[in-house]
Parts: C-alpha cells; sequence; structure tokens
C-alpha cells in the first residue's frame, strides 16, 4: 500500500459532480487533472495515452447510483412525514432535483442527508484508492516530542 498526499475532498466532488467529467489521478504525485473535453490533441491527454500505468480516471457516479446513495439515507431516517415525500420523490421523474426540492423543506434533514452524504463518498473514494493500492497521508504528522521541554509542548498544543 503507498501513501501519497491527496486532497479527498476534491476526489470525492469528482465522483459525486453532476456533469460527468474525464478526470485522472497522477498515482505517483497524487494530483488530480480535469481533462478538457472535446480536446483530443491536449499535452496532458497525451501524457495520459502514453504512460497509462501513472494514471487511473477517476469514476463517476450516475444517476442510477446517486438515486441509490439518496434510497440509503432513506433507511436512516424515522421522520414520518419526511420519509414518505422523499421516496415518493425518489420513485418519481428527475428523482435528484425532485429529492432535494422536498428535502428543502426540512433544514434539519438536508444537514443529515449532507453529512450522510459526504461520508459515503468519503468512504467510496477511500474503497477506489485501496482497490488502487493507495492510501492517503495523514492530514498532519505527529510531532517528534522527545527532548522537548514541556513548558514549551504545552504551548505548541496550545496554538495547534
Amino acid at each position: 500500500m503507498r501513501t501519497l498526499s491527496l486532497d479527498l475532498d476534491l476526489l470525492a466532488n469528482l465522483i459525486n459532480s453532476r456533469e460527468p467529467l474525464e478526470a485522472v489521478l497522477d498515482l505517483e504525485t497524487g494530483s488530480v487533472t480535469v481533462l478538457p473535453p472535446g480536446e483530443q490533441d491536449s499535452e496532458m491527454r497525451q501524457q495520459v495515452e502514453l504512460d497509462p500505468e501513472r494514471y487511473a480516471a477517476i469514476p463517476w457516479l450516475d444517476t442510477e447510483e446517486r438515486v441509490a446513495l439518496r434510497d440509503a439515507f432513506l433507511f436512516t431516517l424515522d421522520d414520518l412525514v419526511a420519509h414518505p415525500l422523499l421516496s415518493n420523490a425518489l420513485a418519481g421523474r428527475k428523482p435528484l432535483r425532485t429529492f432535494d426540492y422536498e428535502l428543502d423543506h426540512f433544514p434539519p434533514l438536508r444537514e443529515r442527508w449532507q453529512a450522510f452524504e459526504a461520508a459515503k463518498l468519503r468512504e467510496f473514494t477511500l474503497n477506489w484508492l485501496y482497490e488502487l493500492g493507495l492510501e492517503p497521508a495523514p492530514d498532519r504528522l505527529p510531532m517528534d516530542t522527545r527532548g522537548i521541554p514541556k513548558d514549551i509542548l504545552r504551548r505548541l498544543n496550545k496554538n495547534a
């Protein structure tokens, strides 16, 4: 398992993008590049084609998968008013737009949905990275405190 500095939020946003974007993850540097649509001769696209082992295409959730994510959220709800409205929204025409519209009537549930969605997208992203043999580097490495006086450590931890 290789450790790379990765922007998990950016990866999750690309995975959950409403528009299908062609984006790649550089498996050596951890950088993300969105390939310009329709530009088959772009320099970056040529790099990706010349060294396909170095880049991984970032997956994208289609409408069906995004509806399934919202459906999974409904299993966590115990609200007798919101649950049927949101369930009907997912069963109807334009399920994503209708779900978001109905959810606007329940601000506390919207916050729960956003937290649920963020957690599931992070989980999906981490699983995808694991399949690639990658793990994100920790945001902050623990400090080596050997030899640092306690009063200085206390001040350092206070500012952290």
